[in-house]
Protein backbone atom coordinates (compact mmCIF):
# COMPACT_ATOMS: atom_id res chain seq x y z
CA UNK A 1 0.00 0.00 0.00
CA UNK A 2 1.68 3.29 -0.93
CA UNK A 3 1.30 6.47 0.58
CA UNK A 4 -0.53 9.58 -0.71
CA UNK A 5 2.45 11.90 -2.60
CA UNK A 6 2.42 15.25 -0.82
CA UNK A 7 1.14 16.89 -4.31
CA UNK A 8 -2.53 15.20 -3.78
CA UNK A 9 -2.57 16.83 -0.40
CA UNK A 10 -1.48 20.07 -1.65
CA UNK A 11 -4.18 20.69 -4.12
CA UNK A 12 -6.32 19.43 -2.21
CA UNK A 13 -5.09 22.21 0.43
CA UNK A 14 -5.23 25.03 -2.17
CA UNK A 15 -9.10 23.68 -3.96
CA UNK A 16 -10.24 24.02 -0.29
CA UNK A 17 -8.54 27.91 0.37
CA UNK A 18 -9.71 28.87 -2.90
CA UNK A 19 -13.53 27.80 -2.53
CA UNK A 20 -13.32 29.63 0.76
CA UNK A 21 -11.91 32.79 -0.83
CA UNK A 22 -14.82 32.49 -3.50
CA UNK A 23 -17.27 31.91 -0.92
CA UNK A 24 -16.39 35.13 1.06
CA UNK A 25 -16.22 37.25 -1.92
CA UNK A 26 -19.64 35.79 -3.44
CA UNK A 27 -21.79 35.27 -0.38
CA UNK A 28 -23.63 38.41 1.79
CA UNK A 29 -24.34 36.45 4.81
CA UNK A 30 -22.05 37.12 7.91
CA UNK A 31 -22.23 33.50 9.00
CA UNK A 32 -21.50 31.76 5.23
CA UNK A 33 -17.82 34.53 5.54
CA UNK A 34 -17.08 32.93 8.79
CA UNK A 35 -17.78 29.36 7.52
CA UNK A 36 -15.52 29.97 4.35
CA UNK A 37 -13.09 31.31 6.90
CA UNK A 38 -12.75 28.77 8.61
CA UNK A 39 -12.60 26.66 5.85
CA UNK A 40 -9.79 28.55 4.37
CA UNK A 41 -7.76 28.15 7.93
CA UNK A 42 -8.55 24.64 7.47
CA UNK A 43 -6.44 24.35 4.10
CA UNK A 44 -3.68 26.37 5.94
CA UNK A 45 -4.19 22.91 8.14
CA UNK A 46 -4.58 20.38 5.70
CA UNK A 47 -1.36 21.91 4.08
CA UNK A 48 0.68 22.29 7.80
CA UNK A 49 -0.11 18.76 8.39
CA UNK A 50 0.83 17.58 4.94
CA UNK A 51 4.40 18.76 5.16
CA UNK A 52 5.27 18.13 8.59
CA UNK A 53 4.16 14.02 7.56
CA UNK A 54 6.89 13.92 4.79
CA UNK A 55 9.45 15.85 7.28
CA UNK A 56 12.44 13.75 8.50
CA UNK A 57 13.08 15.85 10.85
CA UNK A 58 10.99 15.38 14.31
CA UNK A 59 11.81 18.70 15.61
CA UNK A 60 9.82 20.08 12.19
CA UNK A 61 7.06 17.31 12.60
CA UNK A 62 6.38 18.39 15.83
CA UNK A 63 6.36 22.04 14.32
CA UNK A 64 3.55 21.83 12.00
CA UNK A 65 1.40 20.16 14.82
CA UNK A 66 2.29 23.46 16.91
CA UNK A 67 1.32 25.82 13.99
CA UNK A 68 -2.21 23.60 13.27
CA UNK A 69 -2.86 24.76 17.46
CA UNK A 70 -2.27 27.44 16.90
CA UNK A 71 -4.48 27.87 13.48
CA UNK A 72 -7.16 26.15 16.08
CA UNK A 73 -6.69 29.10 18.98
CA UNK A 74 -6.94 31.42 16.31
CA UNK A 75 -9.85 30.01 14.72
CA UNK A 76 -12.00 29.64 17.99
CA UNK A 77 -12.03 33.05 18.98
CA UNK A 78 -12.55 34.92 15.77
CA UNK A 79 -15.53 32.64 15.72
CA UNK A 80 -16.42 33.91 19.48
CA UNK A 81 -15.68 37.63 18.30
CA UNK A 82 -17.01 37.12 15.36
CA UNK A 83 -20.49 36.03 16.26
CA UNK A 84 -20.60 38.19 19.27
CA UNK A 85 -20.57 40.91 16.56
CA UNK A 86 -23.04 39.30 14.71
CA UNK A 87 -25.68 39.07 17.47
CA UNK A 88 -25.01 42.73 18.67
CA UNK A 89 -25.89 43.75 15.26
CA UNK A 90 -28.70 42.17 14.60
CA UNK A 91 -30.19 43.48 18.22
CA UNK A 92 -29.62 46.78 17.24
CA UNK A 93 -30.82 46.68 13.40
CA UNK A 94 -32.58 43.32 13.30
CA UNK A 95 -30.60 42.48 10.03
CA UNK A 96 -27.06 41.27 9.59
CA UNK A 97 -27.21 42.00 5.44
CA UNK A 98 -23.29 42.60 4.90
CA UNK A 99 -24.39 45.66 2.47
CA UNK A 100 -26.45 47.39 5.59
CA UNK A 101 -23.58 46.83 8.07
CA UNK A 102 -20.75 48.59 5.82
CA UNK A 103 -23.22 51.79 5.30
CA UNK A 104 -22.85 52.14 9.09
CA UNK A 105 -21.88 55.54 10.29
CA UNK A 106 -21.04 56.64 13.60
Amino acid sequence: MEAVPLNAYLVLSAFLFTMGAIGVVVKRNPIVMFMCIELMLNAANLAFLAFARYQTDLLTQVAGHIFVLFVFGIAAAEVAVGLGIIVVIFRLRESIDVDEVSLLRG
